[in-house]
């Protein structure tokens, strides 16, 4: 039976509680951890993750990653995957994928995400249903000289979004929400009309200081984001 973050990230909390991993100490890497259970690196990382969101850990670069001395609570925003998000709400989910190209990162991209001239980037545009309504629209930008693996892969059957978290860690992460006027092709889309206000969400992650990817989430009027402190 293959392990997963939900198991690393109990057997660390268990090491914690049983003082295996006192106050202050030093968690094993996560290129040790992963050797030792046998799993991905990727893995690893959500756990990690995680636990450092939860105020647990304290993770610092060139520092390695230590117990907390005291647990912090932080105010944190949970970013779900937009599937668990449309089924949390009982609804049937529906996935769609409109557009997928390689390309030269366009000037925009490539200052957004600090990248060269050359570099190339997976370009897909998704929609996300819940009972066959519209409701999200993905606009995703992935960089293949970072994980040129993406380029095989269609993401047909099932968007990014899943792919990413699997597959791809992450260390540092920069969110913005606001408001847009829809365009002629979002509205389309959206089953909205064009000039609408619409929610929109931009997302970039990096790993270990290069961009992953960046995405921009747009939703149809009414959409409401509720998250917990």
């Amino acid at each position: 039976m293959s392990i997963n973050y939900k198991d690393i990230k109990s057997e660390i909390l268990t090491r914690i509680t049983k003082g295996d991993l006192p106050p202050g100490a030093l968690v094993p890497n996560e290129v040790e951890l992963a050797e030792s259970y046998g799993c991905a690196r990727a893995t690893v990382n959500r756990a990690m993750r995680e636990l450092t969101d939860e105020g647990i850990l304290e993770r610092r670069r060139k520092a390695g990653t230590r117990v907390r001395m005291a647990p912090l609570r932080e105010a944190r925003f949970s970013i779900p995957v937009v599937r668990e998000e449309i089924e949390g709400q009982a609804a049937s989910y529906g996935y769609t994928l409109l557009n997928r190209q390689i390309l030269h990162a366009p000037d925009w991209l490539r200052e957004r995400l600090k990248l060269v001239v050359g570099d190339d980037v997976l370009h897909l545009t998704c929609l996300h249903r819940a009972d066959n309504a519209p409701y999200q629209l993905e606009d995703r930008w992935i960089n293949l000289a970072r994980f040129p693996q993406a380029a095989g892969v269609d993401f047909a059957a099932s968007g990014p979004n899943e792919w990413l978290i699997s597959t791809v860690p992450f260390s540092d992460v920069e969110m913005s929400f606001g408001a847009a006027a829809a365009t002629a092709a979002q509205a389309n889309y959206l089953g909205c009309t064009t000039g609408d206000a619409l929610f929109e969400a931009e997302r970039s992650t990096w790993w270990e200081g290069r961009a992953v990817t960046f995405v921009r989430l747009t939703y149809p009027p009414g959409y409401r984001m509720t998250t917990r402190y």
